[in-house]
């Protein structure tokens, strides 16, 4: 596609190949979006364009030309369909981008009506495809996309798919009447089938619009059908009124769809004057993101149909209204670099640096790549020229790069090895697609996320230590690991805000009565990646001791219960970092003590080696951690929910679920006695 600039060219000649190469960029723009289905131009850069090509016309009307794009409304229809004539054109709007514009429309309107107060109806402008439904004695003969505004593409039968496009009308319906509105896509439909796409490793679709027009031009309707599209009916064209009198009123015409039982937005309104309708404006606005679908700004209509008769049209837009257009949510902006960001959890995620741009109504500097995949996924480099939208109108994005636009000597991505914030290694683990810093102990990045876990109930239960205090004792620099904790005394605590003495004392007792635990509860909170309480119960068991669990290497960790390689090697990253095993260290030099044993004797040849069994209900003397702990002891795993790999189901009293699925995939119940000689040998496996 030429590239379209900013600037008018001074000179007619000028003018006249700034004039050729606006069109020929909106052309082409047109055919990828109404034929391709592919736009690779933001919306807000093809209005750009569009204006500037309208204003050089004006200013150089040698230069007008009836194929002009400032003299069509859409692209042409696709040869995949059959064409349809639409017996009245189906005109776009006239666009305004600033209050100052809305003032001069309503101006316009009040100078050319002579009166004081315009009625307006107002609704939202769906970002959807614009159709027209033809009904004929009451039954829908015809549906058509807008396409060029004079002919379209017969597209019935997949509108036929749709359940909100009635298919016969009630009685005392017109003889004719043609129905116009906007197929769209509902969000939580869009992210459904965008999920579905990608479960398919098929192409994902870039927004709701594109979404529905790909769905309604499919050649097959059931490809349609299955997409979950919906219309909106906002006008209509085309109507022989026979014996009726219409509505005098758009506000009127729309209650009237209602009655014929067609949807209707019913974030629709009537406003006076212009302090009205900017009003609406602001309040849809507001509300925007909340609206289960897509808008791109508001509609303000004339709402007295004689008004409008009395206004009447331009060559391709109704004088009686006009679409006020929110702040382009995608834009155009070069990448000035790529940095890395570290969550809470040590999830390293690659950002765009941006050229500042206006989008969405905020100035956006910075946009998420997500992960690495994603960044090689889309090709992005520093100096590239990039889409960028806002995404649910709040995380800013990439969606795609104009690769057309590329420079020489464009950078790729690559992942930093070491963790900018504490420079602990970063690690993929197989599998995943988040690289993550090994630094959880010490990164200030995950200093709150690792301190919370740390006081957990489950792991070391620091009674009082909640987020509230973690926060001032971040923000204070008072605390930089959880070894620091050992060290807070009453004073130091009752200085912060809100703390007093005796709630300062509390939080140092439940800090010093921690220190007395248990391995399993000083593993797990360490917070090592993939160690939950289960698997820390395993390794205390599996080793006894710290010292034997931390110099153990990956072939040692995978001897113990449920460990695999992934769990195995997360474990031997963790404890071979230095600065873990420093905090460690001075964990223990504050007092941190548990008892250890001598490692656990194997349990292979165990009677229930190799078995996963699943208790349900209430056992007759053993309670669920008995029988559970006697499980263990004999080699077998209890797991916790029913599948195909359970080998034996114990029930007790008031079993639910489980014991229903179990029947269900033919395993082996046994009660508790069955369970006990199952244990000492006796029973069969």
């Amino acid at each position: 596609m030429p590239a379209a600039r900013s600037a008018t060219p001074r000179g007619a000649t000028a003018a006249a190949r700034r004039v050729e190469a606006l069109r020929a960029s909106i052309r082409d723009a047109d055919y990828r979006y109404y034929v391709l289905d592919a736009p690779d131009v933001s919306d807000a850069e093809y209005d750009a364009w569009m204006r500037e090509l309208a204003e050089l016309e004006a200013a150089h009307p040698e230069l007008a030309s009836s194929d002009s794009p400032t003299q069509r409304v859409g692209g042409a229809p696709s040869d995949a369909f059959e064409s349809v004539t639409h017996r009245l054109p189906m005109l776009s709007l006239n666009n305004a981008f600033s209050d100052p514009e809305v003032e001069a429309f309503d101006r316009r309107v009040r100078d050319a009506l002579g009166i004081e107060i315009v009625r307006y109806a107002c609704e939202p402008k769906f970002d959807g495809l614009a159709i027209s439904l033809v009904y004929e004695g009451g039954h829908l003969a015809v549906g058509a996309t807008r396409g060029d505004g004079t002919t379209g593409e017969n597209v019935t039968a997949n509108l036929r798919t749709i359940g909100a496009i009635p298919l016969a009308l009630p009685d005392g319906a017109p003889p004719r009447l043609e129905v116009r509105g906007e197929v769209v896509m509902l969000k939580r439909d869009f992210e459904r089938l965008n999920a579905a796409q990608a479960a398919r490793n098929e192409k994902t679709f870039a927004n709701p619009r594109n979404a529905a027009a790909g769905s309604l031009r499919q050649l097959d309707p059931k490809v349609t059908a299955s997409r979950r599209l919906t219309f909106l009916a906002y006008g209509i064209g085309e109507v022989e009124w026979g014996r009726m009198s219409p509505p005098a009123t758009h506000s009127a015409l729309m209650d009237w769809l209602v009655s014929l039982r067609f949807p209707v937005t019913r974030e629709r309104s009537l406003a006076a004057g212009l302090a009205g309708i900017v009003g609406y404006y602001r309040r849809l606005g507001e509300r925007r993101s909340s609206l289960p679908f897509e808008i791109d700004g508001v509609v303000y209509k004339v709402d007295d149909l004689a008004q409008q008769h009395a206004l009447g049209f331009v060559s391709r837009a109704p004088r009686f209204a006009i679409a006020h257009k929110f702040p382009a949510e995608e834009l155009p902006t070069e990448v000035l670099g790529i940095d890395v960001q570290v969550g809470r959890t040590g999830a390293i995620t690659p950002v765009a640096r941006l050229k500042p741009v206006f989008v969405g109504g905020v100035t956006v500097t910075n946009a998420t790549l997500h992960n690495e995949d994603e960044v090689r996924r889309k090709d992005v480099r520093v100096g590239d020229t990039v889409i960028v939208r806002r995404a649910g109108d709040v995380i800013p994005e990439v969606v795609r790069v104009l690769v057309e636009r590329r420079p020489e000597g464009a950078r790729p991505f690559a992942m930093p090895s070491s963790c900018p914030e504490c420079g602990s290694a970063v690690v993929r683990l197989e599998g995943e697609a988040i690289a993550r810093c090994t630094g959880g102990l010490i990164c200030p990045a995950q200093r709150r996320a690792s301190l919370l876990h740390f006081a957990g109930r489950r792991a070391m239960d620091i009674e009082g230590l909640g987020e509230k205090l973690v926060d001032q004792l971040v923000d204070g620099g008072v605390v930089r690991t959880p070894a620091d904790l050992y060290t807070l005394g009453v004073a130091k605590l009752a200085a912060l805000e809100r703390m007093a003495d005796r709630s300062a004392g509390n939080v140092v007792a439940a800090i010093e009565k921690s220190k007395s635990t248990t391995l399993q509860r000083f593993v797990f909170a360490l917070g090592i990646r993939h160690v939950g309480e289960a698997t820390a119960r395993d390794l205390a068991r599996h080793f006894g001791g710290l010292d034997a669990l931390m110099e153990a290497d990956q072939p040692a960790l995978l001897e113990v219960r449920d460990v695999g390689p992934v769990l195995a090697e997360s474990v031997a990253r963790f404890f071979a970092e230095s600065h873990n095993r420093e905090v460690i260290e001075r964990l223990r030099a504050a007092g941190i003590r548990w008892p250890e044993h001598p490692p656990a004797p194997s349990s292979a040849g165990g009677p229930l080696a190799g078995l996963t069994l699943v208790l349900t209900g209430t056992l007759p003397t053993l309670a669920r951690d008995e029988a559970k702990a006697m499980i263990e002891a004999a080699g077998g795993k209890a797991a916790g929910s029913v599948s195909a790999k359970t080998d034996y189901v114990v029930a007790g009293a008031d079993a639910g679920s489980k014991l229903a699925k179990a029947r269900g995939l033919g395993i082996p119940v046994l009660d508790e006695d069955a369970l006990k000689d199952l244990i000492a040998g006796k029973g069969a496996r």
